[in-house]
């Protein structure tokens, strides 16, 4: 047989009707639902008379609007009407169709590419979408997890199918040690700007190397959430044993028997030994240093010992006069007045650790605001049982419920126009964190650091401080 990548391997087991030419309609295993991009696709049920084919393949929460202050207020209590409205909407859809949902305030509420993964319904080999772009993340478990528009949510609820065009295959070896301090968004960070911002648009990453196997399942979710930043549909990373240790005991995982067989497939889930893909790309890990975003997309970032570079064209231009920034400023001298630890690429307990770890005995600095939002109801629990909020509220930061919070302001969390903020979030565009508001993308550690410093850093450079 032909020798096949993992995604040749994923898509090739998927197919229900191959195009000729054209897209290929493909069975969907799992499909994720949240209140911002379902009313409509609910509504189009509606209006043809249709049901949802596959209830208990379909799981809801709400994220993107619900408010983090605690204690989380009732849906009543909800101040913002646009909000309530969108959580009353898909509370409502979800009991009318049969769809399981996680209400705000339940045990397994929280940011759908963080409860995928933490309830083990995201697993090897399976094709998961969600009307969401960052569906990317849960590929990090060897999964085909695409985001897809809302007529798409509308076709997936109806048929359990969805006709897609076949992706490209990119390869991303990344091989070698990363520096100490080096986070895996430091990583992802360098590899988008190494692709550019589109240069993976029709693609699918697969991340391989012996760096990638020695990362944790929560690393490489924040490498595949950030895969769509250079435009690709997806990142995908083989499952190994990390994976299965990661998975094992989960609500939703096999057991058993089950889990056995369940194992014993996944890890033939690898591209085959002589498997050709559209491109291949080479990251040496010892080249990736702690990296921070100047600019408006990504791609646009620096090294944190660089400074912010000449404009090469207008969208750079542009860039630069948004940030208000010039051109060979220090990037440590890049004062910030918040900074934001969550989001579905940084709001895990991992991730927190390593913040918290950094502010140990330490206090945000005056002037700055600082906040952390938990990925999860799961994560916030973990947290506190660790302790953690309480090494974060000591240094100063707010402790927060979960939510998408200030990734995406479509929420009480939003900056107002001229804020500067540290953040760990996927996106630094204009007005996503609040309209006029800027943004520096940052792994947990520069953001704890900066945090103390009120200026762009490193924990190295609290201790020669």
């Amino acid at each position: 047989m032909t020798a096949r990548t993992l995604l040749d391997k994923l898509w090739d087991d998927h197919v229900v009707v191959r195009g000729s030419p054209g897209p290929d309609l493909l069975y969907v295993d799992l499909h994720l639902l949240h209140e911002m991009t379902s009313p409509q696709a609910f509504d189009g049920l509606r209006a043809a008379r249709r049901g949802v084919r596959r209830p208990d393949l379909t799981i809801a929460t709400e994220d993107h609007n619900v408010p983090t202050t605690r204690p989380l207020p009732l849906l009543d209590e909800v101040a913002d009407p646009l909000s309530r409205l969108q959580m009353e909407t898909v509370r409502r859809n979800c009991a009318e169709f049969g769809v399981p949902h996680h209400p705000l305030g339940s045990a397994g509420n929280g940011i759908v590419h963080v409860i995928g993964p933490e309830q083990g319904l995201s697993q090897p080999g399976l094709t998961i979408v969600c009307g969401d772009s960052h569906t990317s993340t849960h590929g990090a478990l060897g999964a085909l997890a695409l985001g897809i528009g809302t007529s798409q949510v509308e076709h997936v609820l109806a048929t359990q199918t969805l006709w897609l065009e076949r992706p490209r295959g990119i390869e991303v070896r990344v091989d070698g040690e990363l520096r100490p301090g080096v986070a895996a968004k430091d990583l992802a960070l360098h590899v988008v700007r190494a692709i550019g911002p589109n240069g993976g648009a029709g693609s699918v990453l697969e991340l391989r190397g012996d760096c990638i196997d020695r990362l944790s399942v929560e690393q490489r979710m924040t490498l595949c959430n950030m895969s769509i930043e250079c435009g690709a549909r997806g990142g995908l990373v083989a499952p190994d044993a990390t994976t299965l240790d990661y998975l094992a005991g989960r609500p939703f995982a096999p057991r058993g028997e089950t889990w056995d067989a369940a194992a014993a497939y996944w890890l033939t889930l690898r591209s085959d030994d002589g498997a050709v893909f559209d491109r291949s790309i080479a990251v040496d890990a010892a080249d990736v240093v702690p990296t921070v975003t100047w600019g408006t997309n990504p791609s646009q970032a620096v090294a944190i010992d660089d400074t912010v570079p000449h404009p090469v064209d207008e969208a750079a231009e542009r860039a630069l006069a948004y940030m208000g920034l010039s051109p060979g400023t220090p990037v440590r001298e890049i004062a910030v007045d918040t900074v934001f630890i969550g989001s579905c690429t940084n709001g895990r307990l991992e991730d927190l650790r390593a913040a918290a770890e950094v502010l140990r005995g330490r206090s945000v600095a005056p002037g700055v605001r600082a906040l952390v939002v938990p990925g999860s109801a799961a994560v916030v629990r973990a947290a506190e049982d660790e302790d953690l909020d309480r090494v974060f509220t000591a240094a100063g930061f707010e402790w927060r419920g979960s939510g998408c919070s200030m990734c995406t302001a479509m929420n009480p969390d939003a900056l107002g126009p001229g804020a500067r903020s540290a953040s760990t979030t996927n996106r630094n565009f204009e007005g996503r964190q609040g309209d006029g508001a800027r943004t520096h993308l940052v792994s947990p550690p520069v953001a704890a650091a900066t945090a103390v410093l009120g200026r762009l850093g490193t924990p190295a450079d609290l201790r020669t401080s």
